[in-house]
């Protein structure tokens, strides 16, 4: 969103800090987003531009008719961009990639692929609605598959999960590295003592509401077989979006009102931090993931966590603690299982931290560095030399 100032801000976790991470090898970074003019944006928002980071503002658009209405406009852009750009590196599989890989053949040199997400997944029954669900997702799956096989260097969230299924081309850099940013404070020194039997149980999840691809929903239903069960729980959900009244509606006809807060987005940082810390399980029934930041967050305030078989959260948790997406009756079990064994939840609290400890950012960044710094290299050698 932009401001009248000129000043760019998001809700997201790509604010200014983000990019710093770039700047570690490259010389300037130039971000292709969509941006959206308004006239104030919430004072938790935060600023994307700033010294050394630049924004390319595409023609704002929300969905897929308005994407090909605008185009036309959208291309122009990404072909203006193809022209300066002196390396590229496209993060996951999406009409901007498309659409930039198409301006990109008008120059064609090395470029690197950053894969945070799965199309597949993405586009999957019941984490998507569209009546052309099942074209976008073998579109956007070929698409994303295509990039990582024309790519010089590919580099996953994940440690193989989606390295599977978007393999990178034989020769390439292959590389594995999470989102996630964990300096010191992001971590406790020891779990939590587990709550003792009887007392009330807070739940806690972490995601925007602006799609349903964390499976709010199948929780909040998961929520209602526990309490009519007698379990004494209670639900705070993180984030807002477009689906906040759907799913504020299903707690009410369900019967759950007083069991669920909802407190919408908080600042990153200290905010989740404080909520993750009165909470005493952390749940994400996933429907679609790459590596969840919110998950490994949680992992390391020593929480103990349940999830769902998507993306790389497998690659996180014990399948002990994982249901199958859309579940709601495996996760309400689930969720009774863990919550009436305060043992088991010491268990899962001390595995986890330790296990979160392996992203922490200081083991991460030689890794990040090295493939920026290969796709720099390849760009610098591929193209000609300046006089």
């Amino acid at each position: 969103m932009r401001t009248p100032d000129g000043r760019v801000w998001t809700c997201a976790q790509y604010g200014y800090a983000f990019f710093l991470r770039y700047l570690e090898v490259f010389d300037h970074v130039e971000v292709v987003s969509r941006v959206c003019d308004v006239p104030v944006v919430p004072s938790h928002w935060q600023r994307v531009d700033g010294s050394g980071v630049s924004l390319i503002p595409v023609p704002y658009y929300i969905g897929p008719w308005q994407y090909l209405r605008r185009r036309p406009r959208i291309m122009r852009v990404f072909l203006a961009a193809a022209k300066t750009a002196e390396a590229v590196i496209f993060r996951g599989g999406s009409s901007f990639s498309d659409g930039l890989t198409r301006a990109w053949r008008t120059r064609p040199r090395p470029f690197g692929v950053e894969v945070v997400g799965d199309p597949w997944e993405v586009f999957s029954p019941g984490a998507f609605t569209h009546p052309l669900r099942p074209f976008f997702r073998l579109w956007f799956y070929r698409q994303q598959a295509r990039l990582c096989l024309k790519a010089s260097a590919v580099a996953y969230v994940t440690k193989h999960t989606l390295q599977r299924r978007y393999p990178a081309r034989a020769g390439a850099l292959s590389a594995s590295y999470s989102d996630v940013e964990l300096d010191n404070d992001a971590f406790v020194s020891s779990p939590r003592a587990s709550s003792l039997d009887g007392t009330p149980i807070t739940l806690l999840t972490v995601a925007t509401l602006a799609q349903l691809y964390k499976g709010q929903d199948t929780l909040i239903s998961a929520m209602a077989r526990c309490a009519r069960q007698g379990l004494d729980l209670h639900l705070v959900l993180v984030g807002d979006g477009h689906y906040r009244s759907r799913l504020e509606n299903q707690a009410a006809d369900l019967g759950l009102g007083e069991r669920i807060r909802f407190l919408g987005e908080l600042p990153s940082g200290a905010a989740v931090r404080a909520e993750l810390d009165r909470a005493d399980l952390f749940v994400l029934p996933s429907r679609t993931e790459g590596l969840p930041r919110a998950l490994v967050e949680a992992m390391a305030r020593g929480l103990p966590c349940v999830g769902s078989t998507a993306g790389g959260i497998p690659e996180l948790l014990e399948p002990c603690d994982l249901v199958r997406p859309n579940d709601v009756q495996a996760l309400a079990e689930k969720v009774r299982e863990v919550v009436t064994q305060p043992h088991r939840r010491a268990e899962m609290a001390l595995r986890n931290l330790q296990r979160a400890r392996q992203y922490h950012e200081t083991l991460l960044r030689k890794t990040r560095e090295d493939f920026y710094r290969y796709v720099k290299d390849r760009t610098a050698y591929a193209r000609p030399l300046r006089p």
